[in-house]
């Protein structure tokens, strides 16, 4: 066996390795409309926390039980219409790249994502429920790119840059806690939307 013919079968092997562990048919569409859902939830969440206030008047945040599940429900509304919106994409982007879209990279994509995820989650909707709304936003995003950094060695290698960012917009967020929703519509509105077509302009070339 020749040198050349060694190093391309360690290249074959390794190629099939990488696929076995990574899901990487990720659509970047589902960024996109991810980031789209955000905004109008973080748009939805603001009219829903000063409801009726003056908007040219100091702002303060008074959060009713009524209040609180308003919030609730418009943030799981954002999360299951990503969710279906993400996997109908992505179950097209694996189609294409003739890839499962269960397979053990997705297992494992899941599970390490899931883990930080739905710690944060939790932790934030105590905090909801207990009145400390303004750690709520910065907490969502750190706990989100903690997840996404967790996450990134079984996807694309672009998640980990995103998750890094939106750990930074969080903790800059428990700086200004009262921009937190303008901080909330940055990390999973504007950085998805610019990450979703920077993924799907790589995946069409």
């Amino acid at each position: 066996m020749t040198k050349e013919k060694y190093l391309e079968d360690l290249k074959d092997i390794k190629e099939i390795m990488n696929k076995s562990t990574r899901f990487i048919s990720l659509s970047g569409w589902s960024g996109v409309m991810a980031g789209s859902f955000a905004l109008i939830g973080a748009y939805l969440a603001y009219v829903t926390v000063y409801n009726k206030q003056n908007y040219l008047s100091y702002k303060v945040a008074i959060l009713d039980i009524d209040s609180i599940i308003q919030l609730i429900l418009i943030a799981v509304g954002v999360i299951v219409l990503s969710f279906a919106t993400g996997l109908y994409f992505t179950s097209r982007q694996a189609k294409k790249q003739n890839q499962l879209i269960w397979d053990r990279g997705a297992k494992l994509l899941l599970s390490n994502f899931m883990i930080p995820l739905v710690s944060g989650g939790i932790l934030c909707l105590m905090l909801l429920i207990k009145g400390y709304i303004g750690f709520v936003a910065p907490f969502t995003l750190i706990f989100y790119g903690l997840a996404l950094v967790n996450a990134s060695k079984y996807t694309l290698s672009q998640i980990k840059s995103l998750g890094v960012l939106e750990i930074i917009l969080g903790l800059i967020a428990t700086h200004y806690i009262g921009y937190g929703l303008l901080f909330w519509a940055l990390g999973f509105g504007l950085l998805h939307i610019i990450y979703g077509m920077l993924i799907q302009k790589q995946q069409a070339s």
